[in-house]
C-alpha cells in the first residue's frame, strides 16, 4: 500500500497532473469518476495568494469528492511561500504540494517554478521552512534539473526527503528541454532505487497508455504514475490503465454516448463553478479531444469553439450524437 503520511492511495497509484488551465474543479471531477486516485489543482501563485487576488483565491476551490486532493503553489520569496501555505491549509486539503517544475519563462525566469532548480540550497531552504510551517503532509513537483549539466534529481530528491516532504514527483526532462524529446525515467529510477529513498516517488512524462504504464513500473520500480496531457479530453485513461494492469487486456474504449456524455457534463460542471461565459470559452481546449479521430469533425469542432451559447452547444452535441451513432455501431 502507498501512503503519503496516513493517506493511503492503493498499491500502485495514478495521479492526475496539476496543469494550469486545465486541472480545475470541473476536470478533476471527471477524473476521479474515471479512476484518479490522487489529483493536485492547477498551480496557484503564492503572491497571488497573500494579496487575495481573486484568480488565485478562486483556485483554491476543492471538494469532499475529490479527496484525497493537494493544493499547488508556486513562488519565488521563500516568506511569500509559507504564507501562502498556510492560507491552502485553511481550506483543509490533504496535502500541500510544491512546484518546482514548471518550465514557462514567465515562472521559471522569475526564480519560481523550475527555475529554482539553478539554487538548489534555496529550494530546499523553502521546502524546510513550508514544512516547518504547515501540518498537512507536504510534496514537491520537480524535473531532472535545469539542463543537461545539472541534472542532480538523486541528490535534490534525498535532501528534500530529509527536510520533511511525504513523496515525490518528477518529470523525467529538464527545464531547458520544455516538453521536448523523451521523457527520461532513468533517473527517475536512480531516485526511487536509491536506497535512502523512503518516501514514494512517482514518474511523470509521456504517459499515455497501460503498456508505457507497466513499462515504467517493471523497469524503474516507481511507487506510481503522474498523467497530464493524455487526460485532457480523456479522463477516461485512468480506469483503462487500471484495468489492463490487473487483467492483461484492454477495456473497450469509450462509446459514443460515453464522449458525449462527458463534454456535457464537463460543461454544465464548469457553468456551475465558474459561471456561463467563462465555463464555454475555458471548455472549449477539451472537445477536441473527447472527439478524437472523429472523421470529418472539422464543422462541429468549429461549432464547439465559437459557439458562446449553451442551448447551441447542448444542440450540437445532440447532433453529433445522432451523425455519429451508424459508424459507432458498426
Amino acid at each position: 500500500m502507498i501512503r503519503i503520511a496516513d493517506i493511503e492511495l492503493g498499491e500502485f497509484p495514478l495521479l492526475l497532473a496539476p496543469m494550469e488551465d486545465v486541472s480545475d474543479p470541473p476536470f478533476r471531477a471527471l477524473c476521479k469518476k474515471h479512476g484518479a486516485d490522487l489529483m493536485y489543482t492547477e498551480f496557484i501563485s503564492s503572491e497571488g495568494l497573500i494579496r487575495d487576488a481573486s484568480k488565485s483565491v478562486q483556485k483554491l476551490d476543492i471538494f469532499e469528492y475529490e479527496r484525497p486532493v493537494g493544493i499547488q503553489i508556486f513562488g519565488a520569496e521563500i516568506q511569500s511561500m509559507k504564507e501562502a501555505a498556510a492560507i491552502c491549509e485553511k481550506v483543509n486539503p490533504d496535502i500541500i504540494d510544491i512546484n518546482y517544475g514548471c518550465p514557462v519563462k514567465k515562472v521559471a525566469c522569475k526564480g519560481a517554478g523550475a527555475g529554482i532548480l539553478q539554487d538548489i540550497p534555496k529550494m530546499v531552504n523553502m521546502t524546510a521552512e513550508i514544512v516547518k510551517s504547515v501540518d498537512k503532509p507536504v510534496t514537491v513537483k520537480t524535473r531532472l534539473g535545469w539542463d543537461s549539466d545539472t541534472k542532480y534529481i538523486v541528490e535534490v530528491a534525498e535532501r528534500l526527503q530529509d527536510v520533511g516532504i511525504q513523496a515525490i514527483s518528477i518529470h523525467g526532462r529538464t527545464r531547458k528541454q520544455m516538453y521536448k524529446g523523451e521523457a527520461d525515467w532513468s533517473l527517475i529510477g536512480d531516485v526511487k532505487n536509491n536506497p535512502r529513498m523512503h518516501i514514494p516517488v512517482f514518474g511523470n512524462g509521456d504517459i499515455d497508455s497501460a503498456e508505457k504504464v507497466l513499462k515504467v513500473r517493471d523497469r524503474y520500480g516507481v511507487d506510481g504514475v503522474m498523467i497530464g496531457r493524455a487526460a485532457i479530453g480523456y479522463p477516461w485513461v485512468f480506469n483503462e490503465i487500471k484495468h489492463y494492469m490487473e487483467t492483461g487486456s484492454h477495456m473497450s474504449p469509450p462509446s459514443l454516448l460515453d464522449r458525449v456524455d462527458a463534454a456535457r457534463e464537463h460543461l454544465k460542471l464548469a457553468i456551475h463553478w465558474k459561471g456561463e461565459s467563462l465555463a464555454i470559452v475555458e471548455t472549449r481546449r477539451h472537445y477536441s479531444n473527447y472527439f478524437r479521430d472523429f472523421p470529418n469533425f472539422k464543422d462541429y469542432r468549429m461549432r464547439l469553439v465559437t459557439s458562446n451559447e449553451v442551448k447551441e452547444l447542448m444542440v450540437t452535441f445532440d447532433e453529433i450524437l445522432s451523425d455519429y451513432a451508424p459508424a459507432f455501431a458498426i
